[in-house]
Order: C-alpha cells, then sequence, then structure tokens
C-alpha cells in the first residue's frame, strides 16, 4: 500500500541517522536537508547528541508521533524498531535502506517477514528493505548520488535494484534527463514495481503528473497487474519504457518441440511488454535515450534531416536510422540549390546537410528553418554540433536551443563534445534540454520505439472459436502427453485453422485409395515418434502407389510406430506458429519462417495470448526474414491477413484451454493465398 504518509509525510525520523556524510545514515540527512524538506526532521542515534544540526534522540522513546520513518541500521534491529514506532509513535510509512533480509538468508527471510506482519497489522506502508529509497520533489530520503534535478514534468523512475537505479540516474543526468520522482522498492514484497504502477494508474491526473515512466525490472512478480497497469497509463498518454534483467539461460535445455527450445521467460517478457505497448530496452543508455526522446514533441512520421558540421556522423547515424527502418530522404531541386546558395562554398545539402567544420551559428540556423518550413516531407530534425576545442560555441548552442523552442518538428540534439565544450554543454542543458551525445545510440533507441506497438485492447473476441467442442475434447482426454495426429486435427479444427487432407491408417489399402482420390504425389509420414525425420519416418514426393506400399512397408518396421499418415503433397512458404504456457502469463505465442529460419536461426518473435490483429502484424513485421513474406527476387509473397488470422485463432483458443502446455505448427505453407498446417504436435497436462 502507498499512503500519503509515505509520500507526503508531516514529520520524518532517520533511525541511524549520523554526522558521517560517507556512511549511509549520514547521507540520508544530508539529502533532506540539501533537499529542502520541509516538515519536522528527527534523528535516533544512541552516541550523538547532534546530528547535523538537528538535537538527535537516543532512543525511540524520545520521539513524538511521526510519520514516516527511515531505517539506517543493522537488519537484526529492524523488526523492533518497526513494531515500536507503529505500535507508539503512530509511524505508517517505513523505508528501510537495510541490507541483509530475504535476499541473503533464511534468518534474513524471517526477519522480513516480521516487519510485512507488523506493517500489515498497522496498515502501513514499506518501501525495501535493500534500496537506497525514495526520491520525490516532497522529501529526498536517499542516501544516494546523484541527485537529479526535480520538476513535475520529469520522468517517473521506478527501479529494483538500488546499485542499478544510481547508474541509470548517473546515465541520465550526463543527457540532461530530469526527473519527477526514483522509486528504489529493494526485496519489493509489500510494494515492488506493479504495486507504484497501479498508485500512478489509479491516481492519475493528467494536468499533474508526469507522463513519462522508466522500469528496471528483476523479477516480473504479478504479469497481470503491470499489464494492466502498464496498458492502462499508456491509453492515458503517459510512454513507459522498461529494462527486464536476466534474460538468458545458461546452456542449452532439452526439449521435445521447437516451441520449447525457443520459447523462454524471457519470451513471456517480450510478449507482456509488446501487449501492454511498453518500450523494452537492454541496457542503461538505451534506457536513459528512450526516456530523453519522450521527452520531446511527439512524432508519427520516419522521415529526417540531419544537419551537421562532421560528415562522419551524418553518415553512422544515416546508417543506423535505415537499418531501424526510418529515411534520411534526398534533398533535391530548387530547395536544395536554394539551401546550397545560403551556407559556404563547399557544403552538401543532399541530406545529411553537413554545414562543413567552419559552418557558423547563421548557417546552423539557416539550415534548420529550410527544413522547418521548405521540406513538408521532413517529419524530425537530428543536429550533429561539436567542437575540437578551438572554439567556444555558445553562440551555435543559443541559436538551437531558440530553434527547439520555436519549431513545430521535433530537433534531436547531437552534442558529442561533452568533455572539450563541457561549459557550452551544461548551459544548454540548463535551459531544460536534452542532449544525445551518440547519434547511433540515439538511432536504436527511436527504432526501438516506433516498432512498439500501441497497447492491446483488453476485450477477447472468440473469432468463431468451438468452444464447446474444444472442451469436449478436452474432457475426454485420459492421458497427459503428446495427442495422436486425429487428435490434433480435431484441437485445430476448432480454432478454423485450414488442414493439409490427410488421413492416418495402420491399413496399407485404406491409405493407398485415399492418396488416389487426393491425388498423387502425396508425403507419407510414420506416427509414433516424436522426431520422425531423425529415425526415417518421412517421405515426400511420394508419385505412385507401389511407391507408397513400399514406404508403409518400411515405416512400420521402425520402433515405436503405430500408424502411417499420408498427406496430399503441397508446396509454398514454409512458416511456423508455436505456443508454450508459462506459470503467471498464460501461453507466449511463437511466429516465424518455418524450416531452418525455426531451427537454427530461430527468427520468431512472441505475444501473449490472447492476441488482436495489431499486435499481431507487429509480431511478423518484426521478423528479420519477413521480406521473404513479402516475396522477394520475382517469388510471390503470402497472404499475410491469412497467415495473422491463423495466429489470432490459435491465440484465442488457447486463451480457453490452458490444459495445452505446448503447441507446435511447423511447418505451415503458404502458396498463393493459401496458408495451411501441415504438421502439428500438442502436448497435454491436464
Amino acid at each position: 500500500m502507498i499512503n500519503k504518509e509515505l509520500l507526503q509525510p508531516e514529520s520524518i525520523v532517520v533511525i541511524g541517522g549520523s554526522n558521517n556524510v560517507h556512511k549511509p545514515g549520514g547521507a540520508v540527512v544530508r539529502n533532506l536537508l540539501q533537499g529542502g524538506y520541509k516538515g519536522a526532521l528527527r534523528v535516533v542515534n544512541p552516541k550523538e547528541d547532534e546530528v547535523q544540526g538537528i538535537k538527535a534522540c537516543h532512543d525511540v522513546q524520545g520521539l513524538p508521533p511521526t510519520d514516516l520513518a527511515i531505517l539506517v541500521v543493522a537488519a537484526k534491529y529492524c523488526p523492533d524498531y518497526v513494531e515500536m514506532l507503529a505500535a507508539t509513535k503512530q509511524t505508517r510509512a517505513f523505508i528501510i535502506i537495510s541490507a541483509g533480509f530475504s535476499e541473503e538468508t533464511a534468518e534474513g527471510a524471517r526477519l522480513e517477514e516480521r516487519i510485512l506482519n507488523t506493517c500489515r497489522r498497522y496498515g502501513c506502508a514499506l518501501i525495501g528493505p535493500n534500496c537506497i529509497g525514495l526520491l520525490t520533489r516532497w522529501h529526498h530520503s536517499v542516501f544516494t548520488q546523484p541527485i537529479p534535478q526535480l520538476n513535475p514534468q520529469g520522468v517517473d523512475f521506478i527501479s529494483s535494484s538500488g546499485a542499478t537505479a544510481v547508474f541509470i540516474l548517473e546515465s541520465a543526468v550526463t543527457k540532461g534527463l530530469q526527473f519527477n520522482s526514483v522509486w528504489s522498492v529493494g526485496n519489493g514484497h509489500q510494494i515492488g514495481v506493479e504495486s507504484v504502477l497501479e498508485y500512478m494508474d489509479e491516481h492519475f491526473d493528467a494536468e499533474r503528473d508526469s507522463l513519462v515512466k522508466l522500469l528496471y525490472i528483476e523479477n516480473v512478480g504479478d504479469p497481470d497487474k503491470l499489464l494492466y497497469h502498464a496498458s492502462s497509463l499508456i491509453r492515458k498518454g503517459c510512454r513507459i519504457a522498461a529494462i527486464k534483467s536476466g534474460s538468458s539461460e545458461s546452456g542449452s535445455r532439452a526439449a521435445s518441440s521447437h516451441t520449447g527450445a525457443i520459447a523462454t521467460s524471457d519470451s513471456a517478457v517480450e510478449a507482456l511488454f509488446r501487449k501492454a505497448g511498453i518500450v523494452r530496452c537492454f541496457s542503461r543508455e538505451e534506457l536513459t535515450t528512450v526516456g530523453c526522446i519522450f521527452t520531446l514533441p511527439r512524432f508519427t512520421g520516419k522521415n529526417f534531416a540531419i544537419v551537421t558540421h562532421a560528415g562522419g556522423p551524418g553518415v553512422m547515424l544515416t546508417d543506423a536510422l535505415s537499418k531501424g527502418g526510418m529515411h534520411v530522404p534526398p534533398i533535391t531541386g530548387e530547395v536544395a540549390d536554394s539551401l546550397k546558395a545560403r551556407l559556404l562554398p563547399g557544403s552538401s545539402v543532399a541530406n545529411p546537410i553537413d554545414i562543413l567544420a567552419t559552418g557558423t551559428a547563421e548557417h546552423l540556423g539557416i539550415a534548420i528553418d529550410y527544413c522547418e518550413n521548405e521540406m513538408p516531407d521532413i517529419d524530425a530534425i537530428m543536429v550533429i554540433f561539436g567542437t575540437p576545442g578551438l572554439v567556444k560555441i555558445y553562440e551555435v548552442y543559443d541559436v538551437l536551443d531558440q530553434k527547439i523552442k520555436t519549431c513545430r518538428k521535433p530537433i534531436f540534439p547531437i552534442l558529442p563534445s561533452v568533455s572539450t565544450a563541457g561549459p557550452e554543454v551544461q548551459q544548454f542543458l540548463s535551459r531544460g534540454h536534452v542532449n544525445f551525445s551518440d547519434e547511433v545510440t540515439l538511432a536504436t533507441a527511436l527504432s526501438q520505439i516506433m516498432r512498439t506497438p500501441k497497447p492491446a485492447p483488453p476485450e477477447v473476441e472468440l473469432y468463431g472459436i468451438d468452444l464447446v467442442r474444444l472442451h469436449q475434447i478436452i474432457l475426454g482426454i485420459t492421458e497427459n502427453g503428446y495427442l495422436q495426429p486425429p487428435l490434433v486435427r480435431q484441437v485445430l479444427e476448432c480454432a478454423g485453422i485450414p488442414l493439409v487432407p490427410e488421413l492416418v491408417s495402420t491399413s496399407k489399402e485404406e491409405l493407398v485409395a485415399f492418396a488416389g482420390e487426393v491425388g498423387f504425389p502425396v508425403v507419407a509420414k510414420v506416427v509414433g515418434p516424436l522426431h520422425k525425420s531423425d529415425v526415417g519416418g518421412v517421405a515426400l514426393n511420394v508419385r505412385s502407389k507401389e511407391v507408397l506400399s513400399a514406404e508403409f512397408d518400411r515405416m512400420m518396421q521402425i520402433p515405436d510406430a503405430t500408424a502411417v499418415m499420408v498427406q496430399k503433397m503441397m508446396r509454398g512458404t514454409e512458416l511456423f506458429i508455436g505456443a508454450k504456457y508459462e506459470e503467471r502469463f498464460g501461453h507466449v505465442v511463437l511466429c516465424g519462417l518455418g524450416g531452418i529460419f525455426v531451427e537454427v536461426l530461430k527468427d520468431v518473435s512472441s505475444g501473449l495470448a490472447p492476441l488482436g490483429y495489431d499486435e499481431v502484424y507487429s509480431m511478423i513485421h518484426s521478423l528479420r526474414g519477413y521480406k521473404i513474406l513479402q516475396g522477394t527476387r520475382g517469388q510471390q509473397g503470402i497472404n499475410e491477413r491469412k497467415f495473422a488470422e491463423i495466429i489470432v485463432r490459435l491465440s484465442t483458443l488457447l486463451r480457453f484451454a490452458t490444459e495445452i502446455k505446448e503447441i507446435d505448427i511447423n511447418p505451415l505453407l503458404a502458396d498463393g493465398d493459401q496458408v495451411v498446417a501441415v504438421d502439428a504436435r500438442i502436448r497435454i497436462d491436464k
């Protein structure tokens, strides 16, 4: 729970506050004083009579009633302090900086549970333990540096890790990113990242609150809560970016399907973020860069003009933007001729617009004005301007400051000389601007923002799914494990997924007759062994009854063979769809190209069931092999709408069938207008 005593305490006591500002207890007191806390500030220290000008109490008994307590003492003392303060001093909010709790030992976990029980009993808010504290415009209850510039329009930052929060703040401060609040939740067993988002969502005021939220998450404790409140905030006008650490797995684990091998807990996180509309980041620099972009005016286009006085960075930025799906269109014709005439001889206006190393503040202003007023196809402007240290460039940054404040199009300042032109950059930042010192990092962050879809609608559409038949099929299954092909076919039919004509039988004559009906060539597959190809259980392009009869006899001799399946032979682009049930998240749905693309390259996208069409199109478009789906070198592209429809239908079916733990449709064959499922496996665990 988050209460007024935590957010706007009229009185604060620091248990363990001291005169030594090089220790956490002293640093907390210093930051509260320097932060201008206006309430009653108290300190408990058994050995000091005065702490940083504040009269100290030697024990808790000497305190008057106090709203918020900050504990900076050994873990073993914390439960008793919390009990005494809650019971006798009406303290209803606690920030426990101390470590040594559930993150370390079983004894520490017991100490933490005592604290949690006390807070439940008295209705107290608890931040921590094992955190750096809480930083707001009301009180600076942290022991760390740096303290960023705070204002209501700044960023709300929530972090699972205290040390990581400090490093992210370091990265942000150098860019000029300002903050509204910083939450370090530590162990977070009462107030975690999801709880803070919940509070911000339920108390959101568009006129007063920050519209940017940055998250550092070590563990998604409540995926549903995170999804609900993050997507709700984004729909209300907020923008959210997050790092989820711990995305890799050491070694490879054995799995019985492509889906099992590829789908990991990180796939679930990726899917959750996509569904919520959260921009996923993978480093501190990327997170703070995205945060800086969020502070600039929104724009929807993808066409950029680059104004620079250094050719190399302009080229690297052009490459990075193009790689991320954005454009740096050429500037030609009368506009180009007119602009070139007003710049120094030798300047280039092709885009990037290179005003040369000798270009002045006036030339920069001219180039920006042309991009703003004479180039309607340009959506945003990127300005790269540093210095080799020969002259001061205050005047250049004065012009940039003015243009950012007056231009309708967003301007991205890339000021690389943070050391050589340090004073000039700092003056520029002090005017409320941000700085992207590295052009490639900026382009990467922009592309990540562009690829992130809007939050998915919360409503579930049934899309004609036959739920009654689905539940009858599942009720009739008596054993866990992989379903036999006829049952697999029945489940897919419940979702309306097109299937290739097939027959499973132990009768050679029946299979030969079926092949004659659907027409040769056909495919023969052994039934029983899980990995058919590995045991020689697949025969393609069977063109006659005699060959089919011989293949039947051979396959029935394969160990564990129970039958043979015959399918109509089809050709086309191989596609893949899979899904795996993840505890707490639900079904993670994967899609991609089939064959080598899924087996070796693992070129897949993930989404969280149930999926809407916008989500699925975003998944498909994010594939590295998407151009193959569009059609390359004269090959016909696939019917993307039908591929998306099958993914949506399957994800909806899975929403109502948690007994399905793994499903693998590989391949689907896309040929012209058709997309047909050829082979599938389904694992049930009831």
